[in-house]
Parts: C-alpha cells; sequence; structure tokens
C-alpha cells in the first residue's frame, strides 16, 4: 500500500454492488422499515380520501353567481410606445 493512502472499508465492492455484509446489516431492520412505510403510506391514503369525501360533500348552491361581464366594444389600437424611427 503506498504511503499517504488511507485504506477505505465500505458495504460496497469495486464495482458499486453491495456485499454480503451491507445485507447482514441491513436485515434486522427489514421487516421494521416495511411495517413503518406501510403505516406511512395508510395514513396518507386515508387522509386524501378523508379530504376528498369531505370537499366533495360540500354544496354551493347559496352562493351567489355574478352576472357575465358585459361585452365592450373593440377599442382602437393605441399605443404609448414611439416608434424608433420618429423623433
Amino acid at each position: 500500500m503506498p504511503l499517504g493512502r488511507i485504506p477505505q472499508s465500505s458495504y460496497y465492492d469495486s464495482h458499486n454492488r453491495p456485499g454480503a455484509s451491507l445485507y447482514r446489516a441491513r436485515q434486522p431492520y427489514l421487516i421494521k422499515n416495511g411495517i413503518t412505510g406501510l403505516c406511512i403510506i395508510g395514513f396518507v391514503a386515508g387522509v386524501y380520501t378523508f379530504t376528498m369525501r369531505s370537499i366533495g360533500q360540500d354544496d354551493f348552491s347559496d352562493v351567489p353567481m355574478p352576472d357575465a361581464p358585459a361585452s365592450t366594444a373593440h377599442a382602437p389600437h393605441m399605443s404609448t410606445v414611439k416608434s424608433a424611427g420618429s423623433a
């Protein structure tokens, strides 16, 4: 080993593939993380479903609708920008 080079220990090999030690290190947490992920997904789905059902029950029949805007006659083109040719 050349001087000045720090040996690198990693769970990955030289081709960035996970080694057996990484699988052994993750194994105790696999079931707990899976259950936690399912709980989070279930909570998010429940909140989304509750929100959509609550919004779907809104009745806007008591809200007054404004009249349609009156169509105005087309105004002639008036520009405040002067052309570059006129001084």
